[in-house]
């Protein structure tokens, strides 16, 4: 038998033993959780650099968007710096907040409030009245009432 339709043959035999007929199994790809609360999860020792507000948003819905802000105002209450922020996802129960700010941050000469606002589907449906904060100290402001928006 000639070498070259050997080699052929034996080419030919080598793929077909390689190839699969059958695909491989792809494992189902599961759908990200969607957390209870974002930034609920402790966040540690507050560091020697850092402060702390604490307390309790009240009337958050089921799967609401809690955005809670630490600003800067003017004489006019219009939003200067952003000092820190977080966001939560409502639970239909009074939501604990944790808020870590700078100290050093605070400015001089302006206001600084705490501001919040809930919404869903991107629509706003609740506000939290500001609340000043006079200190750059750490504080626990209590149980703070989310309002219909305007």
């Amino acid at each position: 038998m000639p070498l070259r339709p050997l080699v052929l043959l034996s080419l030919v035999a080598l793929l077909a033993a390689c190839s699969s007929d059958k695909p491989k199994p792809v494992a189902p790809v599961a759908p990200a959780p969607k957390p209870a609360a974002i930034g609920a999860e402790p966040l540690g020792p507050l560091p020697a650099f850092q402060r702390e507000l604490t307390g309790t948003v009240l009337g958050a819905p089921l799967n609401a968007e809690v955005e809670l802000a630490l600003l800067a105002v003017d004489e006019r209450s219009r939003p200067q710096k952003l000092l820190a922020s977080t966001k939560y996802i409502g639970t239909g129960k009074p939501l604990a907040f944790q808020l870590r700010f700078n100290p050093e941050a605070f400015p001089q000469g302006l206001r600084v409030e705490l501001r919040g606002r809930a919404s869903q589907s991107g629509q706003l449906i609740l506000h939290l009245p500001a609340v000043p904060v006079s200190q750059p100290t750490t504080q626990s402001l209590g149980q703070l009432q989310l309002l219909q928006a305007p």
